[in-house]
């Protein structure tokens, strides 16, 4: 025990040989791990160190106006500087400091004031202010259990513990909490706040410059339905920070990111609105704990993991310091080879500009105790906030963004008054707004308020939840009232206003659930109703069916134009559904419906968050399917804008946040890996709206420039007709038609096919006088050998004389040329002929010859020679020559009777 005190004095007492000063500047010399000698700044950045405390107790009899600790890696120490004061008349102390990282103990330090020659708590005395400063060397395995990592990552998750004890009561008089940093954050809202709200504005002057320009009202509504929707860009901005309000315990880098983002929910910090807002609130601050914070200013006994009081007093002091001394006995040559001097008690104090500047403040009243990222309250922290000042915080700015935006139209109508006063613009520009700036004016006021719908309900409704002040949650409920009943009533009257003239019909429809898959992988459920089934869908099984009405409009009035090209309409209600397609004109209404019920979780839940996670992650689900299927908006960048990646990023960022809830107890470093993967995903989805914004300036310019010929930059002309094309293309809404693919066209080439050969029967077919029996190639024999089987030598050599043919098989012959012989037997035969029917009556003679020469000349006109039966032998005259020759030549002739058999 006595070996200890000269070295504690060799700590704690400082000696100006090894204190180097420059001016302002001071060094303190330390050494390499070589042993080289090196001198470092005292301002220095340590490696980690603590910001702003908080009382962990809610009864200290300790007042403590500042505490910081740092830990220096470069030379192994850690310092910490405690003041104060107190009411309590003398009192022995004993004193612990523990440094807790991502939830697990990475050092702590129990030791005596006393015996570290801190004389201002040796007793603690009400006469004597407190300050301690200490410098504690530390070796690699203290601090093992710091990852390295922890001195880089952004928004280290650390706290310092300081607990006070009191000897004669052996029981807790003070405790302060401090939160650890290495400096590295995601919060940046002076630089990332700053580039959100221009480029935010640079979207509000491209949609205003599209709502201003023309004097058409059907032509400019659908410009300005093209133009990017600033409704669109605060959904997204609202939907990352109020992402914060869900009551879990949320990793630290979580809150630092959407601290860029507080600025867009009204949460903007300004020290005399919050002082004339804690004077209207008083001292009813609320209890942070129920939305699932720790308070600064009560007891949190079970911070750290909390303390067993026999623990601090289960050894003696003897036992305690001797084991104090053999550590401190290990770091001796240490100490030495450094050389390191307790430089800590000349260090400047707070309120200078020189020495250690890394220090944080006491949090006031109405905050979490750092360290704790809990509920909303813990998202409000990071703009010092408290949770019972969000409401009015939000509501103001509101107000004060309202008189803005309607003095900013009053303003530019009279600026541009003035310009063409003074011959700096034509008379004729913007002729349509100059004169009716005042209903602009007032559509400019109720577009904000729709902007601000979401954010005003949800704060209301947390407002009541939290139960702070009376007085100011009676003004949360007149707002309320007459946010809720105004925008809807003005939503029910625009429905109505348009729909007054028809009637809604009701079916009865199924809608089933069926397997389907996104991406032609990813397993996914799609939905299908029955009246939309095609053909091809019929034979396929659905898993789920449930009963469905289909509710549409039936006009009834034949005389009623388009909604869009309706000018009276779109003059009174144009700032609820000018941007929606023709047949989704009424998506106003389902989509303050479902930003009112996203309130009620987010506000009315508060404090219970897996209702808020699984009943925001039904609605956000189900809000996702519909909005897929509508397709409300007219623009294809706010329809992906909106429909797709806004609502994969609710759904995601929702499931992953229930890994937070307290119950699960999950580690801090998942928390802080998961926490990163949903910063990824809303820092991709805000990167998105800002080049979404970017390309909607440069298409608003396109429309303002409408009617210019010569359009600048001339490179963007064909970028500039495709979109004009695009607007007239979309606007009439009408349902694309699949073309259909014509089948492919054979090459027009020569060629020569067959496709098949049908005979049709000639003449000569019944002809006895054309068939020439040398001319077949089949061996049949005459029909009356066949008939008798007892063929002779004569038909064998006939046979024989058939068969010989040199003709090619399939070739017909046609009738040879007449020879003297055949015309001698053709008068013969019509000799006989004319004697037959000069005996049977000359008449019918007279007849057959004038009708058999009128044929013989029609055929001789019609057939060549070669192909012909014979001159002068019609096919009715040969038919009644072969009957009658047939008769008389046939005992004459054998060869014309076996013809005549043929």
């Amino acid at each position: 025990m006595m070996m200890l005190l000269p070295l504690l004095a060799l700590i704690s007492t400082a000696t100006a040989a090894n204190v180097a000063v420059s001016g302002t500047t001071k060094y303190v010399e330390a050494a390499t791990p070589d042993g080289q000698a090196v001198w470092l700044k005292d301002t220095r950045k340590p490696a980690l160190y603590t910001q702003n405390f908080g009382d962990c107790l809610g009864s200290s009899l300790i007042n403590v106006t500042r505490f910081d600790a740092a830990y220096y890696k470069d030379n192994m120490t850690v310092l910490f500087h405690l003041e104060g004061h107190t009411n309590v008349a003398n009192e022995s102390l004993m004193m612990y400091i523990g440094v807790f990282a991502y939830g697990e103990a990475r050092f702590d330090l129990t030791f005596n004031p006393c015996s570290a020659q801190i004389y201002s708590l040796c007793p603690m005395n009400r006469s004597v202010p407190i300050e301690a400063n200490g410098i504690i060397p530390v070796s690699d395995s203290d601090v093992a259990g710091i990852p390295p990592i922890a001195l880089n990552i952004p928004d280290f998750e650390g706290q310092a513990i300081l607990r006070i004890f009191a000897n004669s009561t052996q029981s807790e008089v003070g405790c302060y909490s401090a939160v650890v940093t290495n400096g590295a954050t995601f919060s940046h809202p002076a630089a990332v706040g700053t580039v959100l709200g221009i480029f935010t504005i640079v979207a509000v002057a491209a949609s205003f410059a599209t709502a201003i320009y023309g004097s058409h009202v059907p032509t400019t509504r659908t410009h300005y339905a093209h133009s990017l929707s600033v409704l669109v860009v605060f959904s997204v901005f609202h939907h990352i920070f109020f992402t914060g309000s869900l009551s879990v315990n949320w990793p630290s880098v979580l809150p630092a990111f959407w601290s860029n983002f507080a600025w867009s929910g009204g949460m903007i910090y300004s020290e005399s609105m919050q002082n004339s807002v804690n004077q209207l609130i008083g001292s009813n601050k609320g209890n942070t704990s129920i939305v699932g914070a720790a308070g600064s200013g009560s007891a949190a006994e079970d911070l750290g993991g909390g303390y067993e009081i026999s623990q601090i007093y289960k050894r003696s002091f003897s036992t305690l310091f001797r084991h104090d001394f053999n550590s401190l006995g290990h770091h001796l040559q240490h100490l030495r080879s450094v050389k390191l001097e307790n430089h800590l008690a000349k260090r400047a104090l707070a309120n200078t500009t020189e020495g250690y500047d890394w220090y944080g403040t006491p949090v006031k009243p109405g905050l979490p105790l750092p360290g704790n990222f809990s509920g909303f309250a813990g998202t409000l922290a990071q703009e010092n906030i408290p949770a019972s000042n969000a409401f009015m915080t939000g509501f103001l700015w509101f107000l004060i963004l309202l008189v803005l935006v309607a003095a900013a139209v009053v303003a530019f109508k009279w600026i541009l008054e003035a310009l063409i006063k003074y011959k700096q613009l034509n008379e004729n520009r913007l002729t349509f707004f100059r004169e009716h700036w005042l209903g602009y004016t007032a559509v400019a006021a109720l577009r904000t308020i729709v902007v601000g719908f979401f954010m005003i309900v949800y704060l209301c409704l947390f407002q009541f939840t939290y139960k702070g002040s009376a007085g100011v949650t009676a003004i949360a409920a007149l707002v309320f009232i007459v946010f809720l009943f105004g925008v809807f009533g003005l939503a029910g009257y625009a429905c109505y206003y348009r729909l007054h003239s028809g009637s809604c019909a009701i079916k009865q429809d199924r809608m089933h659930f069926k397997s389907t898959k996104v991406l032609g992988f990813l397993p996914w459920i799609g939905l299908e109703l029955e009246s939309q089934r095609s053909e091809k869908t019929q034979a396929r099984s659905f898993f789920v069916s449930l009963p469905w009405w289909d509710v549409h409009y039936v006009n009834e009035d034949a005389q009623q134009i388009s909604v869009q090209q309706d000018e009276d309409y779109i003059k009174k209600f144009g700032w609820l559904a000018a941007r929606f397609r023709r047949t989704r004109w009424w998506f106003f209404a389902l989509w303050l419906t479902y930003e009112f019920v996203r309130a009620c979780f987010y506000g009315g839940a508060a404090g219970h968050p897996m209702t808020q996670v699984f009943g925001l992650m039904a609605v956000e689900f189900i809000a996702l399917i519909i909005i897929v299927k509508l397709r409300p908006f007219e623009g294809a960048r706010l329809n992906a804008l909106m429909v797709y990646l806004l609502g994969f990023s609710k759904v995601a960022t929702l499931a992953l946040s229930a890994a937070f809830d307290i119950r699960f107890n999950l580690a801090r470093i998942n928390t802080t890996v998961i926490g990163v993967v949903i910063i990824v995903i809303q820092g991709l989805l805000a990167s998105a709206t800002l080049l979404a914004i970017v390309f909607g300036a440069i298409s608003s310019y396109m429309s303002v420039t409408r009617d210019r010929e010569a359009f600048r930059p001339r490179q963007w002309e064909p970028y500039r007709q495709r979109y004009f094309a695009h607007l007239e293309k979309s606007a009439p809404d009408a349902p694309t038609v699949k073309p259909t693919t014509p089948m492919p066209e054979a090459p027009k080439e020569p060629y020569f096919r067959v496709a098949s050969v049908r005979r049709e029967p000639k003449i000569e077919d019944s002809d006895p006088d054309c068939i020439d029996p040398a001319s077949s190639r089949t061996s049949v024999a005459p029909a009356a050998a066949i008939g008798s089987r007892t063929g002779s030598r004569r038909n064998s050599l006939h046979s024989a004389h058939m068969s010989s043919s040199n003709l090619p098989f399939g070739a017909r012959s046609h009738r040879t040329s007449w020879s003297t012989r055949d015309f001698s037997g053709w008068q013969e035969a019509q000799h006989g002929s004319r004697s037959s029917n000069m005996m049977s009556g000359s008449r019918m003679h007279s007849k057959v010859s004038e009708g058999s020469l009128r044929d013989q000349t029609n055929h001789e006109q019609v057939h060549t020679p070669a192909r012909s039966p014979g001159p002068g032998t019609p096919l009715e005259v040969r038919k009644q020559r072969n009957d009658k020759g047939k008769e008389k030549e046939a005992p004459l002739d054998e060869r014309t009777s076996e013809e005549a058999s043929a």
